[in-house]
Parts: C-alpha cells; sequence; structure tokens
C-alpha cells in the first residue's frame, strides 16, 4: 500500500529551526515528484515548495524563499524541508504529497498525500 509520512513537526519560536520528512513506504519515490504544501488554521491549503524525481528542479513559494529548503535521499526514499527562521505565519499543517512524474520539473498537482505534521511557532 502506497504511504506517504510525514514527521519533525512540532513548537517552535520564531527565528527558530525544523526538518520535516516525508518518508515513502509501499513504493520507491525515485520516479515521483514530491511538493510540500501547507494549510494555515482558516487559510486553504496551498503549495510551499517542490522538487522534481531527478532532484534537478525546486520550486519555492514567495513567502518562504531564502529561508526553507527542499532536498530528497532517494536512498533512504525521503523528502525533506529544511525551514530555518520560522516565522508564525508559518504555523500550518504541513502536507508532502507525489506523482509518478519523470520530467526534470516540478508542479503542485499531486496524485498521494499524507496526514501532515502541524508546526506551530510561536514564543
Amino acid at each position: 500500500q502506497l504511504q506517504l509520512v510525514e514527521s519533525g513537526g512540532g513548537l517552535v519560536q520564531p527565528g527558530g529551526s525544523l526538518r520535516l520528512s516525508c518518508a515513502a513506504s509501499g513504493f520507491t519515490l525515485e520516479y515521483y515528484a514530491i511538493a510540500w504544501f501547507r494549510q494555515a488554521p482558516g487559510k486553504e491549503r496551498e503549495g510551499v515548495s517542490c522538487i522534481s524525481s531527478s532532484g534537478y528542479s525546486t520550486n519555492y513559494v514567495n513567502s518562504i524563499q531564502g529561508r526553507f529548503t527542499i532536498s530528497r535521499d532517494n536512498a533512504k526514499n525521503t523528502v525533506y524541508l529544511q525551514m530555518n527562521s520560522l516565522k508564525p505565519e508559518d504555523t500550518a499543517i504541513y502536507y508532502c504529497a507525489a506523482k509518478v512524474d519523470y520530467s526534470d520539473w516540478c508542479d503542485y498537482g499531486m496524485d498521494y498525500w499524507g496526514k501532515g505534521t502541524l508546526v506551530t511557532v510561536s514564543s
């Protein structure tokens, strides 16, 4: 059974860092593009970052540019989102999602979803 499991969320003070992980089970991530999404309370879900299956291409939404870094380790079947300089407005449930994509590009149209991990940025 294809599963994506997010971990690494928690409570952090403004300016702090967290690293989220997205681990795949039941399939290999090698041929999948991966994206991270977030949904803040009372807001719609938004795509924040994606990475192509090869890792060649990445994309970031403007609000996290320069603070977050997406990466993948296909040997570990895991994708990461390193989040630095966190702000209260980054508080949200973070989801990873996947789709088969052999191209060197990524976008936010995904087929498989994890259940999310909560990130709370507060003093």
